[in-house]
C-alpha cells in the first residue's frame, strides 16, 4: 500500500481560457496534517473539487487513498469526509439531530451513530448543549459542530477548507486547539487550506504554497522558514541614537537596522555573524540588556515568496 494520502501527477484544471491549476505535482503523506496555502483564486478550493471527483481535470492524473479520482470518485467520498465552503448544518435542529441526520445517511446502525455523536460531542466541549437548535450557537460552536459532522463515519482522510473563516480570535484557536486534539486521538490525515499562517505553523507537518495555480513550494514550515528569510537580531538596551543605528545600517553585513518598540532590530545577510555588531554598539555607548535571534514566521516566509515571484513574473 502507498503510503501517500493523495497523490497528484500534473493535475491541471482550465475553465475555459483560465487556466486555474496549472500542473500541479504533489504527494501528501498519510497520518500528517498537511497545509495548503495560498491567494484567493490560486486554485486551492478547485484542488479539493478535483481530488475528489466533484470536476473532471484537463491535464494530469491524481489518486487519493489510492484511488482513482476519475474512475473511483464514489469510493473517494466514501472514505473521506469534507469540510468545504458550506457547513451541511440544519440549523433548525438539534446538533444531536444533525449528527443522528448524517449518521443515518452514512448508514451507520443506531448504537453506533449514537456512540459516535457523543464522543465527538465530548471532545468538542458541545455535550451539554446537544439538545439546543443549532440556529441558536454561535459561528464559532456551529463550525465546531460541522467538524464532528465531518468526522462522523471515521474517515481517513479530511479536507478542511478555511474551517476557521470568520471566527473571532478566541473561537479560532478554540477549534484549532480541538482539531489538533482530534487529530491526535483519531489517526486522521487532514488537508487543511487556510489564510492563516499562525494556524498552519501549529497544525501542520507540512505545507504547499500555490499562486495562480503553480505550486511554488512545498516542505516542512521550518525549512521554509529557515529558507525564505535573512538571520533576524533583536537588541534590548538604551542608547540607541539615530547615529548608531546609521552606523550599523551602513555595515556590509547588515541589510537593515532600524529601531523599534523593544530596541534595535537588525537583518543580517545571510552568513554574517552578530558578535562584531554587539562589539560596535558597547563601543558607541550602548548599554545592552540582551541579544536574541528572532526566528522568521510562516507568514514572513510565505508574503516574501510571493513578492519574490512576483518580482520575476514582472521582469
Amino acid at each position: 500500500m502507498s503510503t501517500a494520502a493523495i497523490l497528484t501527477d500534473n493535475l491541471s484544471k482550465r475553465f475555459g481560457s483560465i487556466r486555474a491549476l496549472d500542473h500541479l505535482s504533489l504527494e501528501v503523506p498519510r497520518g500528517q496534517v498537511f497545509g495548503f496555502l495560498g491567494p484567493n483564486g490560486s486554485g486551492k478550493t478547485t484542488t479539493i473539487r478535483l481530488l475528489l471527483g466533484l470536476l473532471e481535470p484537463s491535464e494530469g492524473r491524481a489518486s487519493v487513498l489510492g484511488l482513482d479520482v476519475q474512475k473511483q470518485a464514489d469510493q473517494i467520498r466514501s472514505r473521506t469526509g469534507a469540510l468545504l465552503e458550506y457547513s451541511g448544518l440544519y440549523e433548525r435542529l438539534s446538533a444531536e439531530d444533525n449528527l443522528d441526520f448524517y449518521g443515518r445517511v452514512w448508514r451507520l446502525p443506531a448504537a453506533q451513530r449514537r456512540a459516535r455523536s457523543k464522543e465527538l460531542l465530548v471532545s468538542l466541549g458541545l455535550w451539554e448543549r446537544r439538545r439546543e437548535v443549532v440556529s441558536t450557537w454561535s459561528r464559532g460552536m456551529r463550525q465546531k459542530l460541522a467538524v464532528a459532522r465531518t468526522l462522523l463515519h471515521r474517515p481517513a482522510l479530511v479536507f478542511l477548507d478555511e474551517p476557521t473563516a470568520g471566527l473571532d480570535a478566541l473561537a479560532a484557536a478554540a477549534l484549532r486547539d480541538d482539531l489538533a486534539s482530534l487529530v491526535d486521538q483519531e489517526g486522521l490525515t487532514v488537508f487543511l487550506t487556510t489564510h492563516n499562517l499562525t494556524e498552519a505553523e501549529r497544525l501542520c507537518q507540512q505545507v504547499a504554497i500555490i499562486r495562480q495555480g503553480r505550486l511554488l513550494a512545498v516542505g516542512k514550515p521550518s525549512e521554509l522558514r529557515s529558507s525564505s528569510d535573512s538571520p533576524r537580531v533583536q537588541v534590548v538596551g538604551s542608547g540607541f541614537t539615530p547615529a548608531v543605528v546609521a552606523t550599523l545600517a551602513a555595515r556590509p553585513e547588515v541589510a537593515r537596522a532600524a529601531l523599534d518598540g523593544a530596541g534595535l532590530a537588525l537583518e543580517l545577510r545571510p552568513g554574517a555573524s552578530v558578535a562584531p555588531l554587539v562589539r560596535l554598539l558597547v563601543g558607541q555607548g550602548v548599554d545592552i540588556e540582551e541579544v536574541r535571534k528572532v526566528k522568521p514566521t510562516l507568514e514572513e516566509a510565505f508574503i516574501n515568496l510571493m513578492n519574490e515571484t512576483l518580482m520575476n513574473e514582472e521582469r
